[in-house]
């Protein structure tokens, strides 16, 4: 880290960098699968820190760079239900009113990124999109019943290296702006992040949950001594505002390409020449004036 952050300043004259501290809020949603009833959960916050390198080559439209995120994920789930019953005969419908379950997870995330981007207005605003490989490691959890029998009961997740899986992998996708004033970047991105790894361990590996408290409510009144998910994969979409700095002075290299025109574009298409029809134009006037002679 001390090299380098000691190369990072002795480049910046000319360092294809940027620095980027971000900041928002967003929603979380879990897909589970055998599925349950579930809602997006709103307000959850998200700040980090993001490092941009853009290349040099001025062919290379685009950076590469690392993020480190602080991020509260989650999902809310439907746990217990009533239900009451609407029309007559054929016509009749069940509908089943739920009480929801609600989980906090702290995560810290590490998604690599690559971003391509395109500059207007005279390089004073920056429109990018992005791909990412995100990793992640879960800090802690709590859980809330917000309504129902268990309603009031809260408290802190106890994880359990049998139950709960604290690293997690997935891939993200997004797009946003930069306005450039000088060296800083202010600016907006929104961004997916698709979970893959599973925050709870199937039921093949986590076979028992008699011991399981209220922080865990696959264990409640109506299921099947040993339920989890098969599948339990965390979604995310995050809104963030982006405050970064660039530390080339100057600006980046791409800003000063002049990009020449291609030859073919320049050269005018002479009809004759490629077809050769002077040639065969004179041949054809010789073999006539021969005929008019006879």
């Amino acid at each position: 880290m001390i090299t380098f952050a000691t190369a990072l300043c002795s480049q910046q004259a000319t360092a294809q960098h940027t620095l980027t501290l971000t900041g928002g809020t967003g929603a979380s949603y879990a897909r589970f699968y055998p599925t349950e009833e579930v809602k997006w959960m709103w307000g959850c916050e998200n700040y980090g820190i993001s490092w941009r390198y853009y290349s040099e080559k001025p062919r290379f439209v685009g950076a590469v760079g690392i993020d480190l995120e602080y991020l509260e994920r989650g999902f809310r789930m439907g746990y217990y239900y009533t239900t009451t019953f609407e029309g007559e005969g054929d016509d009749r419908k069940e509908i089943r009113h739920y009480k929801f379950y609600r989980r906090n997870v702290n995560s810290l995330m590490l998604p690599l990124v690559w971003q391509p981007h395109v500059y207007l207005f005279k390089n004073r605003l920056r429109i990018f999109i992005e791909a990412a490989l995100v990793l992640s490691f879960n800090i802690n959890s709590y859980y809330e019943y917000e309504d129902g029998p268990f309603e009031g009961k809260s408290g802190k997740y106890e994880w359990k290296v049998p139950r709960d899986n604290r690293f997690e992998y997935g891939l993200a996708g997004g797009a946003g702006f930069a306005l450039l004033f000088g060296q800083v970047e202010v600016g907006f991105k929104a961004r997916y992040n698709f979970g893959y790894a599973d925050i709870l361990k199937n039921r093949n590996k986590y076979y028992s949950t008699h011991t399981d408290g209220y922080e865990s409510p696959f264990h409640l009144e109506g299921r099947d001594e040993g339920y989890t998910p098969l599948r339990s994969p965390i979604d995310n979409l995050n809104f963030s505002l982006t405050v970064g700095w660039r530390f080339n002075k100057r600006g980046f290299d791409e800003w000063f390409v002049v990009r020449p025109k291609r030859e073919k574009g320049l050269k005018k298409f002479n009809f004759s020449e490629q077809t050769g029809a002077n040639q065969t134009g004179g041949r054809g006037a010789q073999q006539s004036g021969g005929t008019m002679r006879r």
